[in-house]
C-alpha cells in the first residue's frame, strides 16, 4: 500500500523475479540477524544488507513507550544521516512523539509497509516534527512499517528517501517479510538489555555495599554517596535531608557537591533551612514503601509553597523523586534525586545501604554527642569552681551553653535586697537584636516577683518550659519578642542556694535535656551566691585596679615615649610638654644642642598626634642646595626652570594631613624664610612655574641648635617668622646636665649595638660606667651612641670592659661668668665641686676625679682639705 493526498492505495502485483530475489535477500538477511545481539550491529547490517539491493538514505527503529502513549529513537544511523548536523537533531534523539497523532495511527492501522510524502504530511496538525526536520535535509518520502511482538505493536521501522517514488513493490515486499525478523531481533536486543542493565546494577549494588561497608563517619558516607550516585545515568544531583531531634522538621545532612553554589544566597538558604516534615511532599515519601517521583511544576500548581521546592523549579528540575531512608520501623530521612526515570529496585537498594550506614553515623553522633556534652559539663564544673567574678561566670555560661547545649542565654535576674524588684544581672545583648531591643534597653529593664511569668517560674520546683507559638496565641507580648529569636522554646528555671531564693535563668532553645539544664542551673546558683558574699570585696579590688590603671595610663601618656631613653627631671619637664602639645595641631620648635635628639622628639610628637597614621615628612634645611630649597620645599612643574623635566611635589604637599619636620630651621636662607612664612600663613603652596593655588594641611615642627633669637638680632632669621615657629618651645637638654639618664642610655646603646653586630655583651663593667658619666659630651647623646658603637665592635668578652673617650683639648672654651669676679682659690675650689659631682663623688681610680684634673689622689685630698671640701659640697 501507499499513502498519497492521504489516501491508501493498491501497488501492483510483484513478478516471479522480484519474489526470487525477495526469497535470496530473506534468506541471507535472515541469517546475519540470527547472529545479531547489539543495537549498533542491526542497524549497520541493516542498512549495509538492504541497500546492497535496494537505494533508501537512512533507517531508524522506534521503541513504543505504552505508559505515556509515546514512541521514542532506539537504533539511529548515525553515520548515514542527513540530519546529523542540523541543529534540532539532539532534539530529536531524546524526544518522544505521541502515538495519537494521525500520521502514526495510520502506520498503526496498515498490514504492512505504508509510505508517504513528506510535503503531502509534515505541516498537517500534530505530525511528528522529526517529518519536517529530514524535510530540510533534502528526505522526500518515508516508509513505515510496524514491529509486533505476540500480535502487539513494540515499535517502527523509519525508512527514508531523498527521491520520491522512491519504494519499488519488490522493495516493499522485502521489508514486509523481513519485519517479523527485525522485531524477534529487537526483542532480543531489549532483552539483553534488560539482563546487561540488571548484572549492572548488581554489580554497582555490591560495589556500593563495600564502599559503604568502609564508611564510618559523615564524610565518609558523603564521598560514598557522591561516588556511587555518580554512576546513575541522568543524575542531575541529589541532596539526603535528616529528621531532627524535635521529630518535625529535616534539614540538609549531605548533598551533591556538584550542584554547590555558594555565591547564591538561594541555595545556601535551601541547604541551612529547617523544612517541616508536613509540608505535603515529605511526608509523602515517608509514608510511601516505593520511591515516589514528583512532577515539579506538577506540585507548585497543587500549592506546595516549600522554598526547596520553588528552588528545583528556579534551577530548572522538572522531576524529582524522593525515597525513604528508614532503619526497621525508624525513619531517618529522605533522599532527593534529580532524575527522570525511577529504578525501582535499584534506588530501594541504594537507599538500604545508605539507611544502613547512616543509622549508623547517627547512632555514634549521638555517643559522641553525649560524650561532649559530659565533657563541656565537666569543663563547666571545673571553670564554675574558679569563678570569682561576674565576667568569669558570664564566661563559663556562654561557653558551656553555645557548645554544649546550642542554646541562647536570654537573661538572668536576681532578687534585689528590697526583695520585690528583679534587675537584669547578665544577658545575651545580641538575642533580640532582629525585635529592635536594645543593649541599653534590656538593662534597664526591672520587673517584680510577682510578673505572672517570673512568680510561676519562682513558684516551680524544676522550671517551666514555655512553647514560643503557644504562647503566642495567647497574645502574650513577651512571647512576640521570644519569637524574634527563631528558636522554639523558652527554660525559665529558678535559681536557688540551699534554701534561698536567688532569682531566675532564661534560656532560648529548640530542645534542652532537663536533667544537665537542672545540674548546670545548679551550679550557677552556687557561683552567683559566692559572688554576691564577696561582692564588697571586689568592688573594693576593682576600685584599686581602676585607680592603679589610670595611674599607669597617666604616666604612658604623659612619660612614656618608646624612642627616648631618659627619665631624670630635666627629661620629665620635656615630657610633660610633650604630652600637652602632641595631641594638638600647634607648631613646635625644638631647642637643643647638636646631638641631643631632637628627631626623636618630633617623631614622638608626631606618634602621639591624630596624625600618626601618616608617615611624618623630614627635611633638613642645612642639606638642601640654595637654588633647590624651593623646588623641595613647595615643588616644581615641567619646564619652570632649566632641568625641570617632570613636575615634582614638594615636601609641604607630601606632608599634607600629615606632619612636617624642618630640622637645622636656622640654616634657611632669608629668601626663603619669606616664602616660608607665607605658607604658614596662608596654609598653601604655588608650586615654582604653576598657577595653581594648593590648599595643604600640615602640622609644622622645626628644630635647630641654634639661638634664634641672636640670629634674628644678627639679621641673618626673619623676626616674623621666628614667632610664628616660637609658638610652643621644647628645650632638650644638653648630656652633661642629664648624668642620671647616661646609664640608662649605655645600657641601651650596648643592647642595640651588640644585636647588631651579633656580639654577646651581657655586662658594662662599673669602671666604664664612671667613666662615662665623668665626661662633659660635647657631642651630647650622639657622641655617647658612636662611642657605645665603637666600643662595642673593639670588646672581646661578654663584659664592656674599655671605653675609648676622647682625650679633652687645653683649647675649650671656659664660660666666662665661673671665672670674673671671683679669686682664684674660689675659681679652683668651684672647678673640684663640679668634677666631683660628674664624677658621682668618686675621687681616685678610672673615672675619678682625679684623672679628670690630671692629678694624684693624694694630691686631691689635700687640695679638698686645703679648700675646705666635704661630701656635702658635691652630694648636695
Amino acid at each position: 500500500m501507499k499513502m498519497e493526498n492521504g489516501q491508501v492505495t493498491e501497488l501492483p502485483v510483484p513478478s516471479k523475479a522480484a519474489l526470487e530475489q525477495e526469497r535470496k535477500i530473506l534468506l541471507d538477511l535472515g541469517n546475519d540477524i540470527a547472529r545479531v545481539r547489539e543495537k549498533n550491529d542491526l542497524i549497520t547490517l541493516f542498512s549495509k544488507r538492504i541497500k546492497s539491493f535496494f537505494y533508501f538514505t537512512h533507517t531508524i527503529v522506534t521503541l513504543i513507550e505504552s505508559k505515556d502513549e509515546t514512541y521514542t529513537p532506539f537504533l539511529l544511523d548515525h553515520e548515514h544521516s542527513p540530519i546529523r548536523d542540523h541543529n534540532r537533531y539532539g532534539e530529536m534523539v531524546a524526544a518522544h512523539f505521541s502515538l495519537n497523532d494521525p500520521f502514526i495511527q495510520a502506520v498503526l492501522a496498515a498490514d504492512g509497509p505504508i509510505s508517504f510524502l513528506l510535503e503531502d504530511i509534515m505541516d498537517k496538525p500534530q505530525s511528528p516534527s522529526f517529518l519536517k526536520v529530514n524535510y530540510e535535509r533534502g528526505v522526500r518520502e518515508i516508509l513505515m512499517t510496524t514491529l509486533r511482538n505476540e500480535e502487539k505493536p513494540v515499535g517502527f521501522i523509519h525508512i527514508y528517501t531523498d527521491r520520491t517514488e522512491g519504494f519499488s513493490l519488490e522493495f516493499r515486499d522485502t521489508i514486509k517479510g523481513i519485519t517479523p525478523q527485525l522485531a524477534s531481533a529487537v526483542a532480543n536486543i531489549i532483552k539483553n538489555e534488560e539482563i546487561l542493565n540488571k548484572e549492572r546494577e548488581k554489580s554497582f549494588l555490591l560495589e556500593f555495599s563495600s564502599e559503604i561497608a568502609a564508611v564510618r563517619t559523615k564524610e565518609d558516607l558523603a564521598l560514598a554517596v557522591h561516588t556511587g550516585l555518580s554512576k546513575l545515568n541522568a543524575l542531575r544531583g541529589y541532596v539526603i535531608r535528616k529528621i531532627n531531634e524535635d521529630g518535625e522538621t529535616l534539614s540538609t545532612y549531605i548533598y551533591d557537591p556538584g550542584i554547590a553554589n555558594f555565591d547564591d544566597p538561594e541555595w545556601v538558604a535551601v541547604t541551612t533551612a529547617r523544612f517541616p516534615l508536613y509540608d505535603g511532599l515529605q511526608n509523602r515519601v515517608l509514608e510511601s514503601y516505593i520511591p515516589l517521583l514528583f512532577s515539579v511544576e506538577r506540585e507548585v500548581q497543587r500549592g506546595i509553597t516549600s522554598s526547596y521546592l520553588h528552588y528545583w523549579k528556579k534551577v530548572g528540575y522538572r522531576t524529582m523523586v524522593g525515597i525513604r531512608l528508614h532503619y526497621g520501623i525508624t525513619n531517618l530521612g529522605i533522599l532527593w534525586l534529580g532524575i527522570e526515570e525511577i529504578n525501582i529496585q535499584l534506588l530501594q537498594g541504594i537507599c538500604f545501604q545508605i539507611s544502613v550506614a547512616m543509622a549508623n553515623i547517627v547512632a555514634n553522633e549521638q555517643v559522641e554527642k553525649t560524650q561532649q556534652e559530659q565533657a563541656f559539663l565537666l569543663d563547666f564544673s571545673n571553670d564554675i569552681a574558679q569563678v570569682k567574678t561576674k565576667p568569669d561566670l558570664e564566661a563559663a555560661i556562654f561557653k558551656v551553653l553555645d557548645n554544649a547545649l546550642h542554646s541562647k542565654l536570654s537573661m538572668i535576674r536576681l532578687i534585689a535586697d528590697d526583695g520585690v524588684s528583679m534587675p537584669a544581672y547578665m544577658f545575651d545583648n545580641t538575642l533580640f537584636v532582629n525585635a529592635g531591643v536594645t543593649h541599653e534597653q534590656m538593662a534597664a529593664s526591672v520587673i517584680t516577683i510577682e510578673e505572672p511569668y517570673t512568680a510561676k517560674v519562682l513558684a516551680s520546683k524544676d522550671g517551666v518550659v514555655f512553647d514560643i507559638a503557644e504562647e503566642l496565641k495567647g497574645g502574650s507580648a513577651y512571647a512576640k519578642l521570644w519569637a524574634a529569636t527563631g528558636l522554639k522554646y523558652v527554660y525559665a528555671l529558678p535559681l536557688r542556694a540551699g534554701n534561698k531564693l536567688l532569682g531566675t535563668i532564661w534560656l532560648h532553645s529548640d530542645w534542652l535535656s532537663q536533667l544537665v539544664l537542672r545540674g548546670i542551673c545548679a551550679q550557677i546558683s552556687v557561683a552567683i551566691d559566692n559572688i554576691q558574699a564577696n561582692e564588697k570585696l571586689l568592688a573594693y579590688k576593682k576600685q584599686l585596679e581602676v585607680e592603679n590603671d589610670y595611674l599607669k595610663e597617666q604616666i604612658k601618656t604623659i612619660y612614656n615615649f618608646s624612642e627616648i631613653v631618659g627619665s631624670g627631671e630635666a627629661m620629665q619637664e620635656v615630657y610633660r610638654l610633650m604630652s600637652i602639645v602632641a595631641s594638638t595641631n600647634t607648631t613646635v620648635l625644638v631647642l637643643g644642642e647638636t646631638g641631643t635628639g631632637k628627631e626623636l622628639i618630633a617623631r614622638a610628637l608626631h606618634n602621639s598626634s591624630s596624625r600618626k597614621d601618616k608617615l611624618m615628612v623630614k627635611v633638613n634645611c642645612a642639606a638642601l642646595p640654595t637654588n633647590l630649597i624651593e623646588s623641595e620645599l613647595f615643588g616644581h612643574e615641567r619646564g619652570a626652570f632649566t632641568g625641570a623635566l617632570d613636575r615634582r611635589i614638594g615636601k609641604f604637599e607630601l606632608a599634607n594631613h600629615s606632619t612636617l619636620f624642618l630640622d637645622e630651621i636656622g640654616e634657611l636662607p632669608l629668601e626663603a624664610q619669606s616664602k616660608l612664612l607665607r605658607v604658614i600663613q596662608e596654609r598653601e603652596v604655588e608650586r615654582l612655574g604653576g598657577k595653581q593655588t594648593i590648599k595643604v594641611d600640615v602640622r609644622l615642627i622645626a628644630a635647630t641648635n641654634r639661638n634664634l633669637e641672636e640670629e634674628v638680632k644678627a639679621g641673618r632669621f626673619r623676626a616674623d617668622l621666628y614667632f610664628r615657629l616660637n609658638v610652643f618651645p621644647i628645650n632638650l637638654p644638653p648630656l652633661r646636665d642629664r648624668a642620671e639618664d647616661i646609664e640608662p642610655l649605655i645600657h641601651f646603646f650596648v643592647a642595640k649595638f651588640a644585636k647588631n653586630t651579633g656580639r654577646k655583651i651581657r655586662k658594662v663593667s662599673p669602671k666604664v660606667i664612671q667613666q662615662l658619666r665623668s665626661y662633659t659630651w660635647p657631642g651630647n647623646v650622639r657622641e655617647l651612641e658612636h662611642l657605645i658603637e665603637r666600643s662595642v665592635l673593639l670588646a672581646t668578652d661578654e663584659v664592656l670592659q674599655d671605653v675609648y673617650i676622647p682625650k679633652q683639648s687645653t683649647s675649650d672654651k671656659q664660660d666666662l661668668s665661673f671665672i670674673l669676679n671671683r679669686t682664684l682659690e674660689e675659681v679652683e675650689r668651684g672647678y673640684i665641686v663640679e668634677v666631683l659631682k660628674r664624677c658621682a663623688g668618686k675621687i681616685s681610680g678610672p673615672g675619678g676625679a682625679a684623672e679628670i684634673l690630671d692629678v694624684p689622689g693624694n694630691t686631691l685630698h689635700s687640695k679638698m682639705k686645703k679648700l675646705g671640701i666635704t661630701k656635702a659640697d658635691y652630694f648636695s
